[in-house]
């Protein structure tokens, strides 16, 4: 599913118009954002958890050359279904 169907889907399903909806969805996901910055953690409860974790500097290989390279540090996101997700889609 494209984020214009997901719009498509929140309008039909709440009567709002597309712009309403396209609104909506950009604030909730600006709020996932903010959260994993500001707390490192978004739950949303029986649905998913969103967390960041802390990838430290290592050493990598280039797979067509072998030749060593160093894959920086970085934060990254993970994403965990909640029960009512993971039954929703079994």
């Amino acid at each position: 599913m494209t984020k214009q169907m997901l719009v498509n889907y929140i309008a039909e399903e709440t009567g709002l118009t597309k712009a309403d909806a396209t609104r909506a969805l950009d604030a909730m996901m600006n709020g996932i954002v903010e959260g994993l910055k500001e707390e490192g953690k978004v739950a949303l409860t029986g649905f998913c958890t969103f967390a960041t974790q802390k990838k430290e500097a290592r050493q990598g290989r280039n797979p067509r050359t072998g030749e060593a390279v160093t894959i920086p540090a970085r934060v990254a996101v993970s994403i965990k279904a909640g029960a009512k997700l993971k039954d929703a889609v079994n």
